[in-house]
């Protein structure tokens, strides 16, 4: 006997459901689902009355289930994941097309990957790659992710990953900015010398990234009472590389990111050898792809790439 359509709620307001229960905040849900606050409380709402059944206690400034909530989730949970596990896995073996799907960070993207992407395809013309660009952390499981590409703090590095990169940071600016500062009477000698310059400064709202800032990296060489001429501040790093590429300024360059650029007669590192941050890229391999051979393999194209960056890595431009 066929069931009755209306003993199944919609798959959105179940998905809305079990991600808000997960987190306790209908904002990190909605986060997490791309859609605003006020969409996820309506699903939530809607969701109850479908049911007849409150499924959270709203607190002051808090989120809890109730009973019926906590049974709910415990029931569904598992059938959402596999649903989710059967919808990726169909997909993956669509028309026999082997898929990879890699996260990393907005900057990585742009300016590391997506211009190697095609040495890779090239060599792997069957597999799909799909790129989820954030700076989250995300549930590589959950959200059907074979590989991670991540920098972290070098003592606080996850359990199997793969060392790619150490961080190293030197101010870099363009050939242009450097020739006009030098016949404006401004050289840049040493790190003192920033002072009279504009530097470009990558802004995180969150504090997210503080050992990016030109105060951390200035302190240990002892510059004090320091004071641009003036600043320019973007809240993704892409834009503060373009930026410095264009002229504006002087940036913080993360290594593995300029070196390209420098490479390309673009920017020019100033002062000396980089300085360490102690932090470095890795990749972290999902433990549902780690029998993909198409996952094994692109970490091993990072790693191979990146060394042969760091054979061709450039100096420091020589300033008087």
């Amino acid at each position: 006997m066929d069931k009755p359509a209306r003993d199944l709620p919609p798959l959105d307001l179940l998905r809305g459901f079990e991600s808000a229960a997960r987190h306790l905040s209908f904002t990190r849900a909605a986060a997490e689902l791309f859609l605003t606050q006020s969409a996820v409380s309506r699903q939530i709402q809607a969701l109850e009355e479908f049911l007849g059944v409150a499924l959270f206690e709203r607190r002051h400034k808090a989120l809890a289930l109730s009973a019926e909530g906590r049974a709910y989730l415990r029931a569904i949970a598992p059938a959402l994941e596999g649903v989710r596990e059967a919808t990726r896995a169909l997909r993956e073996t669509r028309g026999g097309a082997h898929v990879l799907t890699v996260t990393t960070t907005v900057s990585f993207a742009s300016i590391w990957l997506v211009p190697r992407l095609a040495h890779w395809r090239k060599a792997h013309p069957a597999i799909d790659v799909r790129i989820t660009a954030t700076h989250d952390v995300v549930d590589m499981e959950r959200m059907g992710i074979d590989v991670a590409i991540r920098d972290c703090p070098l003592d606080r590095v996850p359990a199997g990953a793969v060392h790619l990169a150490s961080e190293h940071l030197s101010p870099v600016c363009s050939p242009a900015y450097l020739k006009e500062s030098r016949a404006a009477g401004k050289p840049l000698r040493k790190p003192a010398d920033l002072r009279h310059h504009v530097l470009i400064a990558f802004h995180s709202p969150v504090g997210r990234f503080p050992w990016l800032t030109w105060p951390v990296w200035l302190e240990p060489l002892g510059v004090e009472d320091f004071v641009p001429h003036a600043t320019l501040a973007f809240d993704q790093y892409d834009q503060v590389l373009q930026a410095a590429v264009h002229g504006q300024g002087i940036a913080l360059g993360r290594m593995t990111l300029a070196e390209g650029y420098i490479r390309e007669g673009k920017l020019v590192a100033l002062f000396g050898p980089p300085t360490s941050p102690g932090r470095g890229f890795h990749a972290v391999t999902s433990p549902r792809a780690a029998g993909k051979p198409e996952a094994r393999e692109f970490v091993e194209w990072l790693r191979e790439e990146i060394r042969r960056d760091a054979r061709h890595a450039p100096r420091a431009a020589k300033v008087s």
